[in-house]
């Protein structure tokens, strides 16, 4: 990502918890998540966005997959042990340098380390958006019950490309037709 770049919105930034083999390994559809993380990364990175990854002990775990290593070379990558980002110090000043007030959240698991993260998160009075086809868990009826927690805490929870088409607003938008591509390169997932 082009660090000189202005972002689409001002003030947005793109958060993936822990995209890495040993958790993959035990969540359905890994296929299908993975290609949605790739997208919101390709996505965050045409937009200008500000992104950080999560890697949970990646001394014990091992690092983000290379399908997201490989699209986040210049991007913050935090090591964390606690299950919240924001148990990290590093995250947050990451979000008061961007200047982020409103964070997309993606990754895994969701009734842990994307729970704990967004309730960390909500508590320090960011804006928060889970983009809901881009977060995952071992069994469906845990984020069901996330979710449920979540809608009624006003945290929004929406699927990835009503999101970026909201950014646009216009098919007339300078990056319409690259973000286009995106959506064809990654339809069947």
């Amino acid at each position: 990502m082009d660090d000189e770049r202005d972002p689409i919105i001002s003030h947005l930034g793109l958060m993936i918890l822990d995209v890495q083999e040993s958790f993959l390994k035990v969540m359905p559809d890994r296929k299908a998540f993975v290609k949605r993380i790739q997208f919101c990364l390709e996505t965050a990175n045409l937009f200008g966005l500000p992104i950080l990854l999560t890697e949970q002990r990646p001394d014990v775990l091992g690092s983000s997959i290379e399908d997201v290593r490989n699209l986040s070379q210049h991007d913050t990558i935090v090591e964390k042990s606690g299950f919240s980002a924001f148990c990290e110090s590093a995250v947050s000043e990451w979000q008061v340098s961007k200047r982020i007030d409103h964070l997309l959240v993606a990754g895994l698991e969701t009734p842990v380390c994307v729970y704990q993260t967004v309730l960390d998160a909500s508590g320090s009075d960011l804006d928060i958006t889970i983009l809901s086809d881009a977060v995952t868990c071992r069994r469906k009826q845990d984020e069901t019950t996330i979710f449920h927690t979540f809608r009624n805490q006003g945290i929004h929870i929406l699927p990835s490309e009503t999101v970026f088409y909201s950014i646009l607003r216009d098919s007339i938008h300078p990056q319409f037709k690259e973000f286009s591509q995106l959506v064809k390169k990654y339809s069947d997932s």
